[in-house]
């Protein structure tokens, strides 16, 4: 049965506008670790799964990086999305981001590999309107658009910290990553603040590879570790987390790498810091 939208929804897309390429990037609202000493009450906000996927902003006509870079989808796949600003995640299934990662790098895409993929929308940004009223919208928006390859991620409350750290053991039992948190009552902020918040059971950060460090044992010939520099310019080494594969091919000199680490040492580096994996978005120069 053909679906139309309905009055509010046409008000809707008539009342956003497509933003210029370069503002949809740099414009994106980007997440704080959380931290239960600094969140007076929990039930302030709306909870979502964090999606271990690409993060696309589209925006009204394009589909991008958070660095602004184009996104090679199908024609097919962008056909459905309306000429708002929306913000979400490319996504096919939990734990796993190489393979979706490398559908999306191709400059030509696959119409078959592409089927797998998700947008997971979680914003229709408006620094008008509350996250609350955003959520409304764009789940309104998602629900007429009626695209099989198009989710409105869904959001809720919890109503204290031992609920929300329950259902955080619970997801990360059937391999979600963690969870976001969006301060209901807080308009849209390009950057980083507390109206956005990550929970993971371990925090992950970028930083850039300064050198090679050569293996031992069995590991000679191979890579042992990561020399990095994070955004402080601190510097430490990474020395696990890697396959095979990535020991004989490491990660150039000057590319970026998320690493997962457990808190920090008295000396302010990462405690127990394990390579993650490649930021393709961000290539040396």
């Amino acid at each position: 049965m053909l679906k139309v939208f309905t009055a509010p929804i046409i008000v809707l897309i008539f009342l956003y506008v497509s933003l210029p390429n370069a503002n949809a990037a740099a414009g994106a609202q980007l997440a704080n670790v959380y931290d239960e000493n600094k969140i007076n009450h929990v039930s302030d906000y709306l909870v979502s799964e964090k999606y271990d996927g690409v993060r696309a902003i589209w925006t009204g006509e394009q589909l991008l990086t958070r660095q602004g870079n184009l996104i090679p989808a199908p024609k097919w796949f962008i056909a459905p999305l309306p000429a708002v600003w929306l913000d979400g995640e490319l996504w096919t299934q939990r734990q796993d981001f190489e393979a979706l990662s490398g559908i999306v790098r191709r400059q030509t895409p696959n119409d078959a590999l592409w089927g797998q993929v998700r947008y997971m929308v979680f914003d229709m940004p408006d620094a008008q309107l509350p996250f609350a009223k955003r959520y409304e919208n764009y789940a309104r928006l998602i629900e007429a658009i009626d695209a099989t390859h198009i989710k409105a991620v869904k959001q809720q409350r919890f109503d204290s910290n031992h609920a929300l750290s329950a259902h955080l053991q619970a997801m990360v039992e059937q391999g979600a990553e963690g969870l976001m948190l969006h301060l209901a009552d807080a308009h849209h902020q390009p950057g980083r603040s507390n109206a956005l918040l990550k929970l993971k059971p371990y925090f992950d950060a970028e930083a850039v590879v300064i050198a090679h460090l050569p293996g031992r044992g069995k590991y000679t010939g191979k890579l042992g570790a990561l020399r990095l520099r994070n955004d402080e310019a601190i510097e430490f080494s990474v020395g696990s987390g890697f396959t095979d594969e990535e020991r004989a091919n490491p990660p150039p000199i000057g590319s970026t790498i998320t690493y997962k680490y457990h808190g920090y040492t008295n000396n302010g580096l990462p405690r127990f810091a394990s390579f993650l994996r490649v930021r393709q978005d961000v290539q040396p120069e």
